[in-house]
């Protein structure tokens, strides 16, 4: 009983460091001008095959031109163990590249270097301060599938406060209606 109760300690020790560093890469993509989604299952036509996956971050440009969307995909990674299981996955690989123009991975600085990655993903190395750009993701051209535009639509993006749209909106004239929050 020990040991198991020790063992799921560790796995909810991970669970949370791994969905702390996800709310970051989200917030910092959004801050970057993009819209994100995080927990979003989309699908992907991997050799003729529908293969279903789920991001840790799938993010847009907040843009009304769906040339201009860049898609991106963020996984975040602080196990070594769940990285090296992640790269086994090779369907899971393809669907992420199948469906956006930039595959990013985030590890949590120590668990794997930049040149354990596939060079189709950029690396980004997070600690408990800063996330820094290791090695550049590769950039393709890649319109949004209609799919993917469906099931963004389903979920709607992260709901991140962002003061600087409230403070362009007064500027503009426009009414602001405070947001509503259940605290």
């Amino acid at each position: 009983m020990q040991a198991l109760a020790a063992s799921l300690q560790v796995n909810r020790s991970a669970l949370e460091a791994h969905e702390l560093l996800v709310e970051r890469v989200a917030k910092y993509m959004c801050q970057a001008g993009r819209l994100t989604w995080r927990r979003l299952s989309l699908r992907a036509n991997v050799d003729g095959v529908w293969t279903v996956y789920r991001p840790d971050v799938f993010s847009i440009r907040s843009t009304s031109v769906e040339a201009y969307a860049e898609p991106v995909v963020h996984e975040i990674k602080v196990r070594r163990a769940d990285l090296l299981a992640d790269l086994r996955q090779i369907a899971k690989g393809a669907a992420y590249l199948g469906t956006a123009c930039q595959c990013w991975y985030v590890l949590k600085a120590g668990i794997a270097e930049p040149q354990e990655i596939p060079p189709q993903y950029g690396v980004m190395l997070a600690d408990d301060v800063a996330i820094e750009v290791a090695r550049p993701a590769p950039h393709r051209a890649m319109n949004v599938p209609f799919a993917t535009w469906m099931a963004l639509a389903r979920c709607g993006a992260d709901p991140f406060h962002r003061p600087e749209q409230l403070m362009l909106c007064a500027e503009e004239g426009f009414d602001l209606v405070p947001d509503v929050h259940d605290d």
